[in-house]
């Protein structure tokens, strides 16, 4: 997949492309409710957008809860691409983005059926499943290696 760019979006200029992803993933093909999907914490967080083929078709948001914690959030790849690993891709990009920050612990809300993806990405489940947006997730827990940092 030598023609998949990730970047981290420029908001509000990528927004639309954002919404636009989000907004087939989530609400047409899951019935999330609008008000859920977006909730307001959009413009604090960061995004990422993935390219194939210079069209836009998945991204997922990274929302720093604090200093030592951040949440990914929002993974979503159009149904037409999946299962080409973008969204792992999208996840591993993510991850360097958190860890640049030196944040050491990602939390995600995993929609129980894709936990597998994360699994292999080292999250760890936590605790039982719980509905969020009428949707069965799975809390997981993953810690990042902080790098040493010159004194």
């Amino acid at each position: 997949m030598s023609n998949l760019v990730i970047k981290v979006a420029e908001l509000p200029e990528d927004f639309p492309v954002i919404k636009a992803i989000r907004k087939s993933v989530f609400q047409e093909e899951q019935g999330v409710d609008p008000a859920l999907e977006f909730d307001g914490k959009d413009e604090i967080s960061d995004h990422l957008i993935a390219y194939l083929n210079l069209e836009a078709v998945g991204t997922a948001r990274i929302r720093y809860l604090d200093d030592k914690t951040a949440k990914i959030e929002r993974l979503a790849v159009l149904a037409k691409v999946r299962g080409q690993g973008i969204g792992k891709k999208i996840m591993e990009n993510a991850l360097q983005v958190i860890a640049n920050q030196n944040i050491p612990e990602v939390v995600i809300h995993a929609q129980e059926y894709v936990k597998n993806l994360y699994k292999k990405l080292d999250f760890l489940e936590e605790g039982e499943i719980f509905e969020e947006a009428s949707i069965p997730h799975v809390k997981m827990r993953k810690s990042l290696h902080s790098k040493s940092k010159n004194v």
